[in-house]
């Protein structure tokens, strides 16, 4: 009732109803989704996990996912792996493992997320938890499992704030913070700000909260976000959302979109926003708008990622429009070590000649690209046509 009460007075209508097409949509992917029980030296007995494995993971057998640890995994995990489901099917996210971290009782979450109440860092069985993540569960995941070097846990108010104590340490073992609701420890609004200026790692940070959320959390969560909004460290990527109309509960819903595309805002195809905002105005450097994308995928993801066709379609587009043409042979030749197989290197190599006149040389490459595999919308019949119209324009002996 509660989910439907905020359907109902939200203004954001159609983002909820996308949200709960994502999480039907998650029911018919979870063949990957197994529950297993941890033994934990730290915790002196066993924890459930969750893992939840991409729908491509056993097609792929070289590739490589980001990792999510999520905490509160019992009641999070469902909504996390639905969006992260929806948004790969879109090419919009990237397949990522997903590891809940079960805390099923009160009590156990208490225990997991204490503090002591002078220093204000995890003591006793919180301090055994912490461990547990960092020395057992991570290295056990990443040896188990094809994991790239890009990290993420993620949390709901106790566990929330408890995430944090991770950016205490000198080198963050997680590169991406998801806190929802945060019940924040002692000073933790001035102390996550000062660990977060030192840092020296590309780190994205994502906090959220809500009209109707739990009156005491709203002044500390409040001062974070004040706080981290004067760090000037350019290493940092942080967002912070306030949803009207949402409860503490309903607010994970809008968080999770929300913070996922902040972090992975990167990897996305070009859009017709960016197309147009950011490519299309460049005086010139369209092929390295594309490179650059490309390798900060890699840098500030950890991500070996395909240029897309579509992206190559786009920077043509951009090409073509500002009519930059010489630079449509350094496309063609990204797109020869990106597709060796396919025809879009010669295809490129072609659309440059026939845009610069020299007809004799735009046939033959026309000529060669029909003889390579089709790909997008580029055609083998496409290319006999572009052959028979440049003939048709060479003069006649």
């Amino acid at each position: 009732m509660l989910y439907c009460c905020s359907f109902r007075i939200t203004k954001t209508f159609e983002i909820m109803k996308q949200l709960f097409l994502l999480l039907l949509f998650s029911t018919a992917v979870f063949s990957q989704k197994t529950t297993e029980l941890f033994p934990s030296n730290k915790l002196g007995g066993s924890r459930e996990i969750t893992i939840g494995l991409p729908p491509s993971y056993e097609k792929t057998p070289t590739k490589k996912y980001p990792i999510l640890i999520l905490l509160d995994g019992d009641y999070l995990f469902d909504p996390f792996y639905g969006a992260f489901n929806y948004g790969a099917y879109w090419d919009d996210l990237p397949e990522t493992i997903i590891i809940g971290i079960s805390q099923n009782t009160n009590e156990e979450r208490t225990d997991d997320c204490g503090y002591d109440e002078v220093s204000g860092i995890p003591s006793g069985k919180s301090a055994d938890f912490f461990e547990f993540i960092g020395a057992e569960l991570l290295p056990y995941v990443e040896k188990k499992y094809r994991v790239a070097p890009f990290r993420i846990i993620a949390g709901h108010d106790l566990t929330a704030g408890f995430l944090n104590f991770f950016l205490y340490k000198d080198n963050p073992i997680f590169n991406a913070y998801i806190s929802l609701s945060p019940e924040l420890a002692p000073e933790m609004e001035s102390k996550v700000p000062e660990k977060l200026a030192k840092l020296k790692q590309p780190v994205f940070y994502y906090q959220s909260s809500a009209d109707g959320d739990v009156k005491d959390l709203l002044d500390p969560i409040q001062k974070l976000d004040s706080n981290v909004k004067l760090v000037p460290n350019p290493l940092l990527n942080y967002k912070y959302d306030h949803f009207k109309g949402a409860s503490h509960y309903s607010l994970v819903l809008f968080s999770i979109p929300s913070a996922l595309n902040q972090f992975f805002d990167s990897y996305k195809p070009i859009s017709l926003s960016e197309y147009t905002d950011k490519i299309a105005v460049l005086p010139n450097g369209y092929v390295k708008y594309l490179t650059d994308k490309y390798d900060g995928i890699s840098k500030n993801l950890g991500l070996k990622v395909g240029i897309r066709v579509s992206d190559f379609k786009a920077i043509e587009a951009a090409i073509l429009k500002n009519k930059a043409y010489p630079e449509l042979e350094k496309l063609s030749q990204i797109a020869r070590k990106s597709y060796p197989k396919a025809m879009l290197s010669d295809y490129e190599l072609g659309l440059m000649y026939e845009k610069l006149g020299d007809i004799k040389r735009a046939v033959k490459s026309y000529q060669t690209a029909s003889q390579f595999e089709e790909i997008g919308d580029l055609t083998k019949d496409m290319m006999f046509e572009k052959f028979d119209d440049m003939k048709s324009l060479m003069p006649k002996k």
